[in-house]
Formats: C-alpha cells, sequence, structure tokens
C-alpha cells in the first residue's frame, strides 16, 4: 500500500504540474482557512458552507483542509497521489454543484450569472496527470520510498 501511496518517477512532469496545482489551489484554500486575498476565514466560510450551501459540516470542513494544508502537502510533495485523487473528487462536486448551470467560460465579461466550468478542467486534468506518475523529483514522496 505504502508503495501504491508514494511510488513516483525522478522526471521534472510531477514536480512541474504539482506546484503549478498548488500555487493555484492555496490561494483558495487561504481565503476559506485563513481570510486572506479578501476571503470570510474558517468561521464565515463554514457559516457559509453549512447555512447557505447545506453542506454537512464535516464535507465544509475537508474542502477548506484539502485547498489549503493540501495544497501545502502537495507543494512538498507528500502523498501525492493521494491528494491528486483528492482534488479530483473536489473539482468534480464543485463542478457539479456550482459551475455547471453558468456554461464552459469563465465569466471575464461579468454577463454571466457565475462562473462557468473551464478552470476545473484544467485543475482535474493535472490532478489527473499527478494520480498516474507521482510526485516527481524532489517529492517527499520519492524521499519516502528511497528512504525505506
Amino acid at each position: 500500500m505504502k508503495t501504491k501511496i508514494f511510488n513516483t518517477d525522478d522526471s521534472y512532469i510531477g514536480l512541474i504540474l504539482r506546484i503549478t496545482l498548488a500555487i493555484v489551489v492555496f490561494p483558495h484554500g487561504a481565503q476559506k482557512l485563513l481570510g486572506w486575498f479578501g476571503g470570510y476565514g474558517f468561521s464565515g466560510t463554514m457559516g457559509f458552507f453549512t447555512e447557505t450551501v447545506g453542506l454537512p459540516w464535516i464535507i465544509g470542513f475537508l474542502v477548506i483542509i484539502l485547498e489549503s494544508i493540501g495544497a501545502i502537502a502537495l507543494l512538498a510533495g507528500f502523498a501525492t497521489r493521494l491528494i491528486a485523487l483528492s482534488y479530483i473528487v473536489l473539482a468534480l462536486g464543485i463542478t457539479l454543484t456550482s459551475h455547471l448551470k453558468n456554461g464552459f467560460f469563465m465569466n471575464w465579461y461579468g454577463n454571466q450569472a457565475g462562473e462557468g466550468f473551464e478552470f476545473f478542467i484544467l485543475w482535474i486534468g493535472i490532478a489527473l496527470i499527478l494520480l498516474l506518475i507521482g510526485g516527481g523529483k524532489y517529492s517527499t514522496d520519492r524521499s519516502i520510498l528511497v528512504n525505506s
């Protein structure tokens, strides 16, 4: 089981993709967890998720942790495949519950009811590749296997 989770090659592909995805996802997590970048912080986000959106508290909590702590773990290349799988599920959930109804395109001109889902296709694509190949060069995953 340990090998399936932490196995990775020594390429730069995993490194580039995990850094890219972590840089994109972390600010969203920081909004939700810390209130950075104009976010509402943990309490405000949990209130929105549970009271307005109607999510169970555990789902709201997991979303916040995945987007914040998960992005830091991804940046370090720790449990890359597990984080990538979680991100695929998360992005699919976000797309199906919030963005599908707004069409494909982002709301560049402010003339849609909300954002489309094109961003999440990229998110899922990057996470899918990470799920298949692992964290790559300089990942904590690689050092766990090499040193065990």
